[in-house]
């Protein structure tokens, strides 16, 4: 009990010997001194605390420590008190426009619903777009024709066989809207941009019946007729003037075919009836669609434009 209250009685002690000598009196230099160097420090802090302050209201000081340039020839804090304007477009914008521009279209096409005749063509599209979506423009195709085998062996050794006709060329005025525009990735690495169009117009196609009943006397030679032709196709761009296109376009038209009875007896003058030309054509007209694939390019002129947006 004793050694507990004598411990305690040290321990009191220690602490309040830093405590004593705190509270003990300095010497009249050391005063002076210490009272000169609260001053000081009182002074230093309120400068530093008027300057902070003043830092902290408008940044100004921070800005022109970065960018000491920019002090005396911009007055930042009319700049920063400047209305703003809050308008903001949160949509991207198109990454080709088609608006003033001109659109060349090479392609190459094949006929998809005719198996008995094939007609592989070369043509050319050139559009003039009036707004973003609507386009007006010209197209015309010349054609390559390959008669299915099947069908002139039949004809020859059976005496039946399915009148066909050869196409020679078509060209049309056509009109264009574009109804949807979008992305997609490609190879997990690029952003494609394509966008969807219909097409629609009105021509003419050139057109002979082949020679199948009774080729040994009959010769066709080609007409115009007039044709309609409606369609779509998708456009995938590869950069802002150059595209790859894929469209389907259905030609719609009324076409000639062979008479596929053969007139016989002698008429006037002594002529067999099968080699009178009147003969050779069929009194009924044949209504045509000639749906035609085509796969081509697309290239924009002017390849580069300027955005104009709203103020």
């Amino acid at each position: 009990m004793n050694q507990a209250r004598v411990g305690l009685l040290v321990a009191a002690a220690l602490v309040a010997m830093p405590l004593d000598a705190a509270a003990q009196p300095a010497a009249a230099g050391e005063e002076s001194a210490g009272e000169g160097t609260a001053e000081e420090t009182e002074g230093a802090e309120g400068t530093e605390g008027t300057e902070g302050t003043e830092g902290g209201e408008d940044g100004l000081s921070d800005i022109c420590a970065i960018d000491p340039s920019q002090c005396p020839s911009v007055d930042l804090q009319k700049a920063a008190d400047r209305p703003l304007n809050p308008e903001m477009y949160a949509v991207q914008q198109i990454y080709a426009l088609r608006k003033n521009r001109f659109e060349v279209n090479p392609y190459v096409g094949l006929t998809l619903n005719d198996q008995f005749v094939s007609h592989p063509s070369m043509g050319l599209a050139a559009n003039y777009y009036i707004t973003n979506v609507i386009a007006v423009g010209l197209n015309g195709n010349f054609y390559f024709n390959s008669p299915s085998d099947f069908n002139l062996q039949t004809s020859r050794a059976a005496r039946v066989g399915l009148p066909i006709t050869e196409y020679q060329w078509n060209a049309n005025a056509n009109f264009s809207y574009v109804p949807a525009y979008g992305k997609f990735a490609g190879f997990s690495d690029f952003i494609f941009h394509y966008d969807i169009y219909l097409v629609g117009g009105v021509g003419a196609i050139s057109t002979r019946p082949i020679a199948v009943v009774d080729p040994d006397n009959r010769t066709f030679d080609y007409k115009p007729k007039v044709a309609f032709n409606v369609g779509g196709g998708l456009r995938i761009f590869f950069n802002r003037w150059f595209a790859v296109t894929a469209e389907l376009r259905d030609y719609i038209f009324f076409d000639e075919l062979e008479n596929p009875t053969i007139a016989t007896g002698i008429d006037s003058e002594g002529r067999p009836n099968a080699q009178n030309e009147a003969t050779w054509v069929s009194e009924d007209l044949s209504f045509t669609n000639n749906v035609q694939a085509q796969l081509g390019i697309s290239i924009f002129l002017p390849p580069t434009w300027e955005y104009r947006l709203p103020k």
